[in-house]
């Protein structure tokens, strides 16, 4: 009983090691170094953990076929993969849900309509809260729904910074669909993104549907990076005579949300 035991805590000890081991490599290509580099070679890993060049090599092999990071097959350096990367952008969502509650909740009682935070998703534009007044309780329904990039306002506000080569990408699908005034080329669509730019926040007018009028301004990070957008969508009808007054509310709720996630960044 007592060789079992001590073998089960050798065991486990050498399990402890070898997770540490891994995290302490995976930390190293999420560095400034290996971030500016485009990933580090196998020999700098080894001289930044002071660390055997072969014993490097084996664990990185071995964390890059679990999807942990990838190797470019051209410079042959090694950098986080795209298993990490989904977790940090599902952490990351996390925090902004957490910090955007307050911030709807404020925009909703101010404009009077349901409001959104989105991000942007594989399949467009990806909803991850929202709120809504007393007289509209769908607005669950939306989170975890996607949207076209082209034709909403949360769209182009997540595309500020865009140029046109990403603009293109992102708008890949074509520009089929949407509604009556939505953008039907590539010049339309960056020539909005120009008038939205000069604004501060994006308004489509009856480009998702018809009678659909919805305000978006995008949310940056402290390097002023756009990580997420607020919008308010309402029939245009009811929002367009206050456009004016809840395109300032929108704006300040980015900033106000922009601000939230800064103060929770510096408190880690």
């Amino acid at each position: 009983m007592v060789a079992v035991r001590a073998t089960e805590s050798k065991a486990s000890k050498a399990a402890g090691t070898a997770l540490t081991r891994g995290l302490e490599l995976l930390a190293v290509l999420d560095s400034d170094e290996a971030l500016a580099e485009g990933g580090l070679g196998v020999s700098r890993v080894g001289e930044l953990l002071g660390r055997e060049k072969s014993q490097v090599s084996r664990a990185l092999a071995a964390l890059a076929r679990a999807g942990w990071v990838e190797r470019d097959p051209a410079t042959r350096r090694y950098r986080v993969g795209w298993r990490l990367v989904a977790i940090g952008r599902r952490a990351h969502e996390s925090r902004l849900v957490d910090a955007s509650a307050p911030v709807l909740a404020r925009l909703v009682a101010d404009v009077g309509e349901t409001a959104h935070l989105t991000v942007l998703g594989r399949g467009g534009v990806l909803t991850v809260a929202s709120a809504s007044p007393e007289r509209a309780l769908a607005a669950a329904a939306w989170v975890g729904r996607a949207a076209p990039v082209w034709c909403t306002a949360s769209g182009r506000a997540l595309l500020a910074d865009e140029d046109e080569a990403g603009v293109a990408l992102r708008a890949v699908d074509g520009f089929d669909g949407g509604g009556p005034n939505a953008p039907r080329s590539l010049a339309v669509l960056l020539a909005r993104l120009r008038a939205d730019r000069r604004r501060g926040y994006a308004i489509a007018d009856g480009e998702l549907e018809a009678g659909l009028l919805g305000i978006a301004a995008p949310v940056r990070d402290g390097a002023g990076a756009v990580v997420a957008a607020v919008n308010v969508s309402g029939p245009k009808a009811r929002l367009g005579p206050r456009r004016a007054d809840a395109a300032a509310a929108v704006v300040g709720a980015a900033a106000a949300l922009a601000a939230r996630l800064a103060r929770a960044e510096g408190e880690r």
